[in-house]
């Protein structure tokens, strides 16, 4: 590591914690010709699969597509923030989980329903009515009939 300060390329360690709920480790170092100290942060650096549209394209993951998405299934409703990242981190790990370079899109929309459905069940419906394009209120009914017909998981 060069340090920021002289730019000589010898620095130590002198201090490393976990941060951001152990996905970062911050250092501390010293440079070893002008004895400055700075911060850097280290985290893994994961690639998320290419997603495969319905039309057969292919895009790059883009996270804030699928925060927003969340986020307007969410909107209004009692759940908080952490929540709502912690559901986002669970999605992106069981896609990086496949194994996969591309997966398809579908794969994502399910993953998304059944993180909601976990959260708020009004939120899954509003998700699944888009995902789904219900053509009508008898959609909407099956779609909670089914959801009160299944057991309740556990968030």
């Amino acid at each position: 590591m060069h340090c920021p300060f002289c730019g000589v390329n010898e620095t130590k360690v002198v201090d490393s914690r976990l941060v951001a709920e152990g996905q970062q480790v911050r250092r501390r170092r010293e440079c070893i010709g002008c004895h400055e100290r700075f911060t850097t942060y280290e985290a893994a650096e994961l690639l998320m699969p290419r997603i495969i549209k319905t039309d057969g394209m292919r895009q790059p993951f883009d996270d804030d597509k699928l925060r927003a998405g969340v986020q307007r299934a969410l909107e209004k409703r009692p759940v908080g923030i952490e929540a709502m990242e912690a559901a986002i981190n669970r999605i992106k790990l069981r896609l990086r989980a496949t194994g996969e370079r591309e997966v398809h899109s579908r794969l994502v929309g399910e993953t998304v329903m059944a993180e909601l459905r976990k959260l708020d069940q009004v939120a899954y419906v509003r998700f699944a009515s888009v995902y789904r394009s219900f053509q009508d209120v008898n959609e909407f009914k099956e779609e909670i009939d089914r959801l009160s017909s299944q057991p309740e998981e556990s968030p």
